[in-house]
């Protein structure tokens, strides 16, 4: 039975329960968990997808083809009953993950999993993530028909709700002991925000205004530089600007506030990305545009997409769908195909705000008093008193930190201005990709998407490519937003927007290609200051250098590039380390290590040992370099053990440019020793110590080949509880190869495009269509996503069963 490993972690994990029967703070009872008529047993199964069903507000019937991977093909008479289908049809087999998602963006985990949860749900409302999604909801209200269609997917997915008894719950209900509640049109606008925290979340305000008082602006700017020696940006060098006629903000006198604070909210993971390419007809084998995307964002079971096949009469479209909201994400449809990658642009600045008085009733603006608005955000805990948490409000946003909340003086709070809180209408560039037919409709629908501003790939069955940078973009003067800011100032306010038609882009470049990586947009001539603290640095050399590299690319060309594991960022720095390593200090078995990793081809393959021992060497040099700066200090927060080599892409491009070309410098210099260190003396040092840390985690865990350390996973939303995720995935890569895949995080859906008339489509995630762990289609993407193998996505032009429809289902309109 698929469950039974289930059982075995169950009865280990719940042995201190003193009785089935009785609750053990947050958790369920074992008793009903394990009731034969509505407990876990009752999961053991797939959901039903044949034959006929009645769906409350249907006007025509809509015919679902299921295809042998659990990929549904809907086919709608038209747009209502297509998205009150997708959110039908979405519950049904993703409806705990669903609203798991709008729980954590609410800041609503504490209901479920109790007091543990509650750190985490405050830092969740003083983003204000609830706030931005009520206005988007705003937004959409005044947008008549995605309102319509929005509400129509809302009642599809309360119809499948409401058909539900306990027993048919799925089973992380009945672990936690809750069951679902009515789907709103918030929890779609609240999925938004949750997606956008992930992607423009981070922010190192805090950390550069620290890091600009200790070291002064020369060392600052020699750390994090606004452009590097090298740059192969996103819009081709040699573009032509002189169009722009709206000129940048100008530079106000300012000062960066002296103070700061102890601590900070947890940031997302810098390495979210994606990779993103389209290459014309003239570099094509066929001579039809072929385009690719894989978003990298980390990985969970049940998936983050959920692939679907949307049609009507009037358009059809194939590809990664959000659960919870309308549409195809990443896909194609008869025309066109599209893809995304962030676009990593600083949209989020941070106001030291000064109160007049305890009360924090008014705060300083412009030599005047204002009043602060508050919002009481009343966070339910499960099983004890409901946790009110008062949250000042300025015009420029939520005072996130202040005496309650990690601050230190009563009269002093630091406001966060964010675009992801100023409601866009994402929806509808969904939507209206989903339908386009040519670049001007893809240039229209794109206008309203605000955040989190995206690299939107698109390629045209009538030959045309192209790549915009869309979201909406502050003017700022140069350097704004790097630093704290002072609240009360009007010159610190962004003055106003870049014209959305000047954000950068390229159509049909000479070159034959567009691509994207999360390097930086633009040169140094676009007319507009342009900065994010973590540009990337090495996949997109790799991608645009390959596509350099010869005249015609076939569709297993672009297969290999999105499974390439070239290490670039260590094939950089290791020859010339090796050049200046004394190698007689080293012992037999530093030797050994030394070895290995000087033979290594950069390939950051599973059944090497070289990645591993590079792996561990880098961030103990990465710190050596940088010995005198304390990191949780810097940074604000308590630092987990490879933090510092997520920290900054940025800086460890920079760490390796000054390791090889100022290897004198007095950065080398380490602080606790009477000796003048080189960059020499760091290798040697860095790679002692290294071995020795490979010897003591090769005692405890065995082979150290990149398999066994990096130690691959896609885990369960849950915290990865073990019976529902998967471990020990043989997939190599690591985060600055173009396979993206760290140990819990990477390409989250794979697809390539080739625009023929239908298009042809490839694709893979790591999971499956399923959130039930119960069935068989819950991981079954995952051998074959790890193999680098891709799934051919049938693309059905008509409502006909094909040779790949495993089953068919009718959802009719209640008589």
């Amino acid at each position: 039975m698929k469950y039974f490993k289930l059982i075995v972690a169950l009865i280990i994990a719940f042995g201190v329960f003193y009785a089935l029967n009785t609750p053990l703070g947050s958790a369920p009872s074992l008793g009903a968990f394990f009731n034969p008529n509505q407990g876990f047993w009752q999961n053991d199964r797939t959901t039903k997808v044949s034959g006929d069903l009645a769906l409350d507000g249907l006007k025509e019937p809509v015919t679902v083809f299921y295809d042998n991977h659990l990929i549904p093909h809907v086919f709608a008479q038209n747009d209502t009953d297509l998205y009150r289908s997708q959110g039908y049809i979405t519950a049904q087999h993703r409806l705990w993950q669903m609203e798991f998602q709008t729980f954590a963006a609410a800041g609503r985990m504490s209901e479920i999993v109790g007091e543990k949860a509650l750190s985490y749900d405050r830092e969740q409302r003083r983003k204000g993530l609830g706030y931005g999604a009520e206005k988007a909801l705003e937004k959409i209200k005044k947008d008549p028909e995605i309102l319509g269609y929005l509400e129509a997917y809302r009642d599809g997915v309360n119809s499948y709700i409401n058909s539900l008894h306990p027993k048919d719950y799925p089973i992380e209900y009945k672990l936690l002991g809750y069951a679902p509640e009515p789907w709103t049109l918030i929890k779609t606008t609240l999925l938004f925000m949750y997606m956008t925290d992930d992607l423009c979340g981070y922010s190192n305000d805090f950390a550069y205004s620290h890091l600009f008082k200790k070291f002064g602006e020369d060392r600052f700017n020699l750390m994090f530089p606004d452009f590097f020696d090298m740059n192969d940006p996103i819009i081709p060098v040699g573009t032509d600007w002189s169009f722009i006629d709206t000129p940048i903000t100008e530079t106000p006198q300012s000062e960066i506030p002296t103070d700061s604070i102890s601590e900070t909210m947890e940031d997302p993971n810098p390495a979210n990305g994606s990779n993103n390419w389209a290459v014309s007809g003239s570099k094509s084998y066929s001579g039809h545009p072929i385009l690719a995307n894989d978003p990298h964002l980390k990985l969970n079971f049940p998936s983050i997409w959920f692939v679907m096949q949307l049609a009507t009469p009037e358009h059809n479209a194939f590809g990664a769908t959000l659960p919870g909201a309308m549409g195809v994400v990443s896909g194609f449809n008869t025309h066109i195909a599209w893809g995304e990658t962030n676009a990593t642009r600083d949209v989020k600045d941070w106001y030291k705000t000064i109160f007049k008085d305890p009360s924090r009733q008014e705060y300083k603006y412009d030599n005047a008093w204002r009043k602060t608005e508050v919002r009481l955000e009343n966070i339910k805990i499960k099983g004890k008193e409901t946790y009110v948490d008062s949250v000042l409000y300025t015009h420029q946003g939520p005072v996130s930190y202040d005496y309650n909340y990690k601050g230190k003086q009563k009269t002093v709070g630091y406001a966060m201005k964010w675009t992801g809180l100023m409601g866009g209408n994402e929806q509808r560039t969904i939507l209206e990709l989903n339908k386009a037919k040519n670049y001007n409709d893809y240039v229209n629908a794109i206008k309203h998407w605000v955040a989190p501003a995206q690299n939107f790939v698109f390629a045209s069955t009538k030959g045309d490519i192209a790549l915009w940078i869309q979201g909406l973009f502050p003017n700022k003067w140069p350097g704004q937003g790097k630093f704290l800011m002072d609240a009360s100032n009007p010159d610190m306010e962004w003055q106003s927007f870049i014209p959305q038609p000047y954000n950068a882009k390229t159509k049909n470049p000479e070159r034959g290609f567009v691509s994207s990586a999360n390097q930086h947009p633009v040169d140094q001539q676009y007319p507009y200051y342009v900065f994010n603290d973590h540009y990337e640095t090495y996949r997109n050399r790799v991608i645009n250098d390959f596509f350099r590299s010869k005249e015609k690319f076939n569709i297993q060309d672009i297969k290999d590039l999105q499974n390439n594991v070239f290490n670039l960022k260590a094939s950089e720095l290791l020859p010339y380390a090796f050049q200046n390593l004394d190698t007689s200090t080293l012992t037999p078995e530093e030797i050994g290590y030394y070895n290995q990793i000087r033979d290594w081809d950069f390939n950051t393959t599973i059944d090497s040992n070289a990645p591993t021992i590079w792996a561990v060497w880098w961030p103990i040099l990465f710190d050596l370099t940088w010995d005198d700066i304390d990191w949780e200090n810097a940074l604000k927060k308590k630092l987990e053990s490879n933090d510092r080599d997520t920290f900054k892409r940025t800086l460890h491009y920079q760490t390796i440019y000054l390791l090889k070309n100022n290897p004198d410098s007095p950065i080398m210099d380490l602080v606790d020793t009477p000796e003048k260190e080189t960059s020499s003396d760091l290798f040697l040092m860095s790679f002692k110590e290294a071995a020795r840390k490979l010897q003591d985690w090769k005692k405890e865990h065995g082979d150290i080949n990149w398999r066994n350390y990096k130690g691959a996973y896609v885990g369960h939303l849950l915290q990865a509880l073990p019976a529902f995720s998967r471990f020990d995935i043989p997939i190599g890569g690591d985060r600055n190869t173009v396979n993206a895949s760290d140990t819990n995080h990477g390409p989250s859906w794979r697809m390539i495009v080739e625009m023929t008339s239908p298009p042809t489509g490839l694709g893979i995630y790591p999971g499956g269509q399923s959130g039930n762990p119960g069935s068989p289609y819950y991981d079954n993407f995952i051998d074959d996503w790890a193999a680098g193998n891709y799934l051919n996505l049938d693309f059905m032009q008509n409502p006909t069963v094909n040779d790949n429809t495993m089953s068919t289902q009718t959802l009719n309109p209640t008589p």
